[in-house]
């Protein structure tokens, strides 16, 4: 055997040599092609191995176009991003999916105006081989931007798109917000609450807020317009409109807050103005977050959908065939707790 020179790293054509084959068919079974020989893509395995031969990277990026990472694209400012637990929880289901498949994710944001353009010219740059996309805002301007680069992409909720907004459609991943809301609602009614509120999400944002309101008027339809009020997914939202409520309909009974952390925020504001719960106002949340939904006081009653592995299936989707990428629609169901 030839040796190299001390601390001269293996090369593909040393792997060639010591298996016996060429250079190309090294390449192919480095890069997981088909068409090669079982016994040979052992041997040529075996003899990386023994020689501790590690491919470069740049040169298989030029070869294969792939650079096994991933783009996460978060519509949301940062700040908010690490202290929602919701988007924790999605972020680590999609890591640890891609992890499995060898890729990392590259996290990037969307705040400033310009975000868009700088965004755009990354993941047209080959730098990442697709992109997961969630927390949309409407019409439709990321997807638009995907159609353009045309490169494979999961979108995390239903897009909420412009009337008149065309684009192609793409695979996304989301929970029954409308079918879990129901649940909520109608849970309170079987409890006998006559007068039930909500707090919604920025439905006119957000696809899973526009739901979640559809559901509470599916089991509510004539519920009274003071007894909706629209928050921004924060605690703190979802305290400031449970003040309002409370101003503005101090007899209600019970409330559906359309997010775990905005109702911690209510729950807040209820034990500050003297009401008990449940007795005087029942509660129900939606995410099932346990840091939140199992440390309130008291516990709260809330809907649950798998956050975690609706990450996991954003990411799952890009590793199938582009004719199989379908939509999910993640099921809830209703977790009772001490609250409601």
């Amino acid at each position: 055997m030839t040796r190299r020179p001390h601390g001269q790293r293996p090369t593909i054509e040393d792997v060639a040599r010591r298996s016996g084959v060429s250079r190309s068919t090294v390449s192919r079974v480095i890069n997981g092609e088909p068409k090669v020989r079982a016994e040979v893509v052992e041997q040529v395995r075996q003899v990386i191995a023994e020689l501790g031969y590690v491919p470069n990277q740049a040169a298989r990026q030029l070869v294969t176009r792939r650079t096994n990472a991933v783009a996460v694209v978060a519509d949301q400012p940062d700040n908010r991003l690490f202290l929602d637990p919701y988007f924790d929880c999605l972020l680590r289901g999609i890591r640890r999916e891609l992890a499995l498949h060898g890729a990392q994710a590259v996290l990037l944001f969307l705040d400033e105006p310009d975000d868009h353009a700088r965004v755009a010219d990354y993941l047209g740059g080959g730098h990442v081989d697709a992109a997961v996309l969630f927390s949309l805002h409407p019409g439709g301007r990321l997807h638009e931007m995907i159609d353009r680069l045309d490169i494979p992409a999961v979108f995390g909720g239903r897009p909420l798109l412009r009337d008149g907004d065309t684009v192609r459609a793409h695979a996304y991943v989301d929970g029954d917000n409308r079918g879990g809301a129901r649940q909520a609602a109608r849970h309170l009614v079987s409890l006998g609450r006559r007068r039930i509120a909500t707090v919604t999400g920025p439905h006119d944002q957000e696809h899973s807020a526009a739901e979640r309101l559809a559901g509470y008027r599916d089991v509510l339809p004539d519920a009274p317009p003071e007894l909706a009020e629209r928050a921004d997914y924060t605690r703190q939202g979802g305290a400031d409109a449970m003040a309002a409520l409370l101003d503005r309909c101090p007899d209600l009974d019970a409330v559906f807050v359309a997010s775990d952390l905005m109702a911690q925020g209510a729950l807040e504001v209820l034990h500050a103005r003297g009401r008990r719960i449940p007795e005087d106002v029942a509660v129900v949340g939606f995410d099932d977050l346990a840091e939140i939904a199992e440390a309130t006081d008291p516990p709260l009653t809330t809907v649950h959908q798998d956050v975690g592995q609706m990450g996991r299936l954003m990411a799952r989707l890009l590793f199938g065939r582009p004719s199989d990428l379908p939509s999910v629609v993640v099921p809830t169901r209703l977790v009772l707790r001490a609250s409601a």
